[in-house]
């Protein structure tokens, strides 16, 4: 999880072609050469496998949903082995690479970070399977209790150096019957380098299956007083969800010829 924090700022669609070129097809790896070997947590494990398992998750390629925001959606596509990814919408297109940010921002309609967004619903979408990258460090979390109920949890931290802001904390609360996961909270140092104890909630409870794996169909921030749950803030909801095990050409994700490199905003 390189690059998390919330920033909702939801922009319009249309997919934006990249530039013509030659196609290139990438040759699917064996699933082994991508497989994380961390030993990870056995109430995260089960986690995993309440969503169809890690194995099947790690055999899948390409994800995409959209964002169907009122003035017009986002197109969200990621390659889940090289992360690389794209957003397009009817004005511009972001993205990743592989190695730098991008935008594609002829009329410059677009007023946030690209390098900052352009990946950054993914995260909150691929949970819980996006706590098995590379560089996390698992601790226990006292119980967060809502309405009564009790969910246990697991602290995630990321060694120094791991993503745009390695000093975010995370904690993943999950059901204790059915062990999906029900609960997010993360901090935000985004810009500021400086670790922080205001965590925010989102509640995960609507799910979808995807060849086999379960994905949100919908999250909802919560207000909230420290690890005081209130009530419910906004909904996002992720439409036309697609999940395969085939790639997409190399040059989907690259910057269009109109595009430029960009690099996260300094505070």
């Amino acid at each position: 999880m390189k690059q998390t924090t919330i920033l909702l700022s939801f922009l319009a669609f249309v997919a934006c072609k990249p530039s013509p070129k030659k196609e290139q097809v990438e040759v699917p790896q064996p699933v082994e050469e991508v497989t994380n070997k961390t030993n990870y947590p056995e109430n995260l494990t089960k986690v995993f496998e309440a969503h169809g398992g890690l194995e099947l998750w790690k055999s899948m390629r390409t994800l995409s949903f959209v964002l169907p925001n009122p003035d017009a959606p986002e197109t969200h596509t990621v390659d889940l082995w090289s992360r690389k990814d794209r957003v397009d919408t009817e004005k511009y297109s972001m993205g990743f690479d592989g190695e730098k940010a991008w935008l594609s921002d002829p009329d410059k309609n677009y007023k946030g970070d690209a390098a900052f967004y352009h990946n950054l619903m993914f995260y909150f979408y691929g949970m819980p399977f996006v706590l098995a990258d590379e560089g996390i460090v698992y601790g226990h979390a006292e119980d967060l209790v809502f309405e009564g109920k009790h969910y246990p949890g697991i602290k995630i931290s990321y060694n120094v150096g791991v993503g745009a802001s390695s000093k975010d904390e995370y904690f993943i609360h999950y059901d204790p019957e059915t062990h999906q996961m029900a609960w997010l909270g993360y901090t935000v140092t985004y810009r500021t380098g400086e670790s922080s104890d205001n965590f925010r909630w989102i509640h995960y409870g609507d799910w979808q299956s995807l060849n086999g794996v379960l994905l949100p169909k919908a999250i909802t921030w919560h207000n909230y007083e420290g690890r005081n749950i209130l009530d419910a803030r906004n909904t996002v909801t992720f439409d036309e969800a697609f999940l395969s095990n085939e790639p997409k050409p190399y040059s989907f994700y690259e910057k269009p010829e109109d595009g430029e490199f960009v690099e996260i905003k300094k505070s």
